[in-house]
């Protein structure tokens, strides 16, 4: 069971607490919403998410609007989605890069800002290699290194698909972190200039130097208008909640403006790149 779906039988639990201690049965409830009964049972298991509007309403229906806000909180609780690493990981690399490129595939437009390191998308195979083999050691993940590797590789053709919108926001020292060896990290330099060279996606880089007036905290990606994916030290972040949402927006408006691209950008991937060949 994920921490989304504990959750949301915890709010069940809670909303059945409501009805019995209102005397009243499913089947009765449901009569005075005008519900069918199944959907009073689905709440209470955690099989259905309620919506705010169905909270206020058992509350009423139950004699006790003073737990509203109660269980309207409890139920924004869940717009934030927790994963541990640690959990997403445990059926290995691969499994955790397949259920990126589901998402992914459901996407139209991506709103993308790496403040650390290579956004996945736009990883070399090495590059890439590196960077899995890093979470595996880091949370004890089981092994499958070169089968992650290969399916994060096979992410990477969405990007030439003709219906989808990329925009990519990479701070300056995400280029020059040495996540990788030299070569690898001038080989994926390379590989950055050459995508913004086809442009077909847009890339922008936001330099050290750029004058901005929100605080690039942390990296954040944003699928369509409707979730925003965070990922910590720990853990995993999935908001849903468009009041949470609207600040990403903004966020990534706001260093969206103040980023450059064409020659631009392309000047600062190569003075990234000479960083890691030989005398440079």
């Amino acid at each position: 069971m994920t921490d989304y779906q504990t959750a949301r039988v915890s709010l069940g639990a809670r909303l059945r607490e409501v009805r019995v201690e209102a005397r009243l049965s499913g089947r009765a409830l449901a009569q005075a919403l005008g519900w069918h009964p199944s959907k009073v049972s689905k709440l209470e298991l955690g099989r259905q998410t309620a919506s705010a509007q169905d909270l206020e309403a058992w509350a009423l229906a139950c004699g006790t609007p003073e737990v509203v806000a109660e269980l309207v909180a409890q139920r924004r609780a869940l717009e934030t989605h927790y994963m541990s690493w640690r959990r997403q990981l445990a059926g290995g690399t691969r499994a955790r890069q397949t259920a990126a490129r589901d998402l992914e595939g459901r996407t139209r437009r991506f709103r993308i800002f790496e403040s650390a390191c290579v956004p996945g998308l736009l990883q070399t195979s090495d590059y890439a290699w590196y960077m899995i083999r890093r979470g595996i050691n880091l949370h004890g993940a089981p092994n499958d290194l070169e089968a992650g590797v290969r399916v994060r590789m096979e992410r990477r053709r969405i990007l030439d698909e003709p219906d989808r919108v990329f925009d990519m926001l990479i701070w300056e020292p995400a280029l020059r972190m040495g996540l990788s060896p030299p070569g690898v990290m001038a080989e994926q330099m390379d590989c950055i200039a050459d995508v913004i060279k086809r442009g077909a996606v847009d890339i922008a880089i936001l330099p050290t130097d750029a004058r901005v007036s929100v605080v690039p905290s942390h990296g954040f990606w944003i699928f369509d208008d409707d979730r925003v994916l965070i990922e910590t030290i720990g853990a995993e972040l999935t908001l849903t909640d468009d009041d949470a949402i609207a600040p990403y927006r903004k966020v990534f408006a706001e260093l969206s403006r103040a980023a450059v691209r064409g020659p631009a950008a392309l000047r600062i991937v190569a003075r990234a790149r000479h960083r890691f060949t030989p005398g440079g």
